[in-house]
């Protein structure tokens, strides 16, 4: 089973609604993207805290030259399986595309992940920043191998075959009868029948972020102490 609005010039972003302000991180010339658009619908999006650090993070990676698309994926690994905790966002549009369930490890966890590790053999869920490669057919059909970009957090993905890839574990009718979702060895796993078309949306360069509230990883990731992020107004 295998099992991994912004604008990005100098840290400024300029919104209808907000001003994100990035310094330091080492920045590399970018283009300013200026995105116009209504405040997101609260239920369709990731909470404010998540969102922040997800927008942080693929922020400095696309300023290191880690990404080549600007579509964010957000897993929210602190919400319960039970729960649409997966959204693929295009950031310049400020648009949610996709939002859909998740499964987590079987070593993190029954309903809620509570652990994760970065070893091989562990079955548990990383956290951190990924990046999405390329696609292959395996055991669970039409998978996206991801490169984990944090040392110790989810370096190992590709070696311990941490993908995305469809389950018949995951979906509406699975909580249902069993009050949760399945559990694979460490992927994101998506329903079937909304898998394709995400992998096809966010394969090849672009960023998967996978969040819970762990302090010493927050307070040490280089993609979310990249530099000083203050929103406002949204």
């Amino acid at each position: 089973m295998g099992c991994g609005r912004v604008a990005v010039v100098a840290g400024r972003v300029v919104l209808a609604f907000a001003v994100v302000v990035v310094i330091g991180c080492a920045p590399r010339a970018r283009t300013r993207v200026r995105v116009a658009a209504p405040p997101p619908v609260v239920s369709d999006w990731p909470r404010r805290e998540v969102l922040d650090l997800a927008i942080r993070a693929w922020d400095c990676g696309r300023r290191y030259g880690d990404f080549t698309s600007d579509m964010l994926t957000v897993i929210d690994y602190s919400l319960p399986s039970t729960e649409r905790r997966l959204w693929v966002i295009d950031v310049p549009a400020w648009r949610v595309v996709n939002h859909e369930f998740v499964a987590h490890g079987q070593g993190s966890g029954d309903n809620m992940a509570v652990a994760f590790s970065n070893d091989p053999g562990s079955r548990q869920s990383s956290l951190g920043l990924f990046r999405t490669e390329e696609t292959y057919i395996g055991g669970q059909g039409y998978s996206l191998r991801l490169t984990g970009l944090e040392p110790g957090i989810n370096d190992h993905a590709m070696e311990r075959n941490i993908v995305v890839h469809g389950a018949d574990y995951v979906g509406s009718n699975v909580i249902a009868e069993h009050g949760r979702l399945g559990r694979s060895w460490g992927c994101p796993a998506l329903a079937r029948d909304v898998s394709h078309g995400i992998i096809d949306r966010i394969k090849g360069g672009s960023a998967l972020f996978a969040y819970y509230p762990d302090a010493a990883w927050i307070q040490t990731s280089r993609f979310l102490q990249c530099g000083a992020v203050q929103v406002a107004g949204r």
